[in-house]
């Protein structure tokens, strides 16, 4: 009796102990016919923005290569933290991506200590959709026309000087150029980009430094005045306008970029699909002719440089916003 009281026990721990292994041990997800059914890139934006726009003309590619269906799925909310917080947990299949841009990642990092998601921990960097620097703006009627005469103007009028920024990618990004030129200067928010230039425009703001693809019409039609590119590659579109870099401020290396990830725990096999895939499509001539007439750089390469720069980035802006004394709200 004892023995068969025995035999029970040991058989219920057994038993124990085999749940126990099973739930511990990730779900197997089918690697070798992968893709079989559609994959869904979700957008932490409203339809027709930039990053919308990258997800669905490199999905559409995608599609073609991989013989899927590529559905966007828009989660707007966060500046992009929304959707990224919904994608650390969904499943690590392949089957759900996210097209994300540096605020939602490198920059989210560094400014949110408690984020719901870890850039490089909770996602796998497949590829770099497009980067493009910023570009420091004033209004046509502003009597500064070179960056050294926009920082005397400020220092003579602290009073006057304010900025406009969308969100705390442009904020930093200004405060780095505040911190390397002395220039002064409050932020004052806006909902877009577009409401940043209508600022200038309005004498509400005295500068900003925003994105080519709004600014470059603008500053085309004479409405504002671009003054210079942050970091060291001119902009085609402006061949007038100097870097940051040429007129001596190497350190203002300031660029947005967007990116596609995959969730943690992919298998090694899907995510070298995936891989190939992306780069594929962002090498198409046609693909990269439409990232160019957005004022953007094609992206793709090794997913090791991307990692990288999502670190180094990390790193960089945790320094700028202890120097600059910045304080953000989730």
């Amino acid at each position: 009796m004892k023995r068969d009281n025995f035999l029970r026990v040991l058989a219920g721990c057994v038993l124990a102990a085999l749940t126990l292994l099973i739930l511990a041990t990730p779900p197997a997800y089918p690697q070798s016919d992968y893709p079989n059914r559609p994959i869904r890139i979700l957008v932490g934006f409203a339809p027709g923005g930039g990053n919308d726009i990258f997800a669905r003309l490199v999905g559409a590619k995608v599609s073609e290569i991989l013989g899927q269906p590529v559905v966007i799925e828009n989660k707007p909310g966060g500046s992009g933290r929304l959707a990224a917080e919904f994608a650390a947990r969904q499943a690590p299949d392949g089957y759900t991506l996210m097209v994300a841009p540096s605020g939602a990642m490198s920059v989210a990092a560094a400014i949110y200590p408690d984020l719901a998601y870890r850039p490089l921990e909770s996602f796998v960097p497949l590829a770099m959709t497009a980067i493009y620097p910023l570009i420091v703006t004033v209004s046509a009627n502003h009597p500064a026309k070179t960056i050294k005469e926009l920082v005397e103007f400020g220092k003579q009028h602290p009073d006057k000087a304010n900025y406009a920024s969308v969100s705390p990618s442009f904020t930093i990004a200004t405060e780095l150029f505040k911190l390397n030129t002395g220039l002064p200067g409050v932020m004052i928010p806006y909902k877009s980009s577009n409401e940043m230039i209508l600022s200038l425009m309005n004498g509400q703001a005295m500068y900003t430094v925003v994105d080519g693809p709004v600014t470059i019409p603008q500053v085309q039609a004479g409405t504002v005045r671009a003054l210079a590119v942050t970091g060291s590659e001119p902009l085609p579109e402006l061949p007038n306008v100097p870097t940051m870099a040429a007129i001596g401020y190497p350190e203002v290396d300031s660029h947005l970029w967007s990116g596609v990830f995959a969730i943690a725990g992919t298998s090694p096999a899907i995510i070298a699909k995936l891989q190939k895939a992306i780069n594929e499509a962002i090498r198409d001539p046609a693909v990269s002719e439409k990232l160019r007439n957005m004022a953007v750089t094609p992206g793709g390469g090794p997913p090791d440089e991307f990692r990288s720069l999502i670190a180094a980035e990390i790193i960089k802006y945790t320094k700028i916003v202890k120097a600059a004394n910045l304080h953000f709200e989730e």
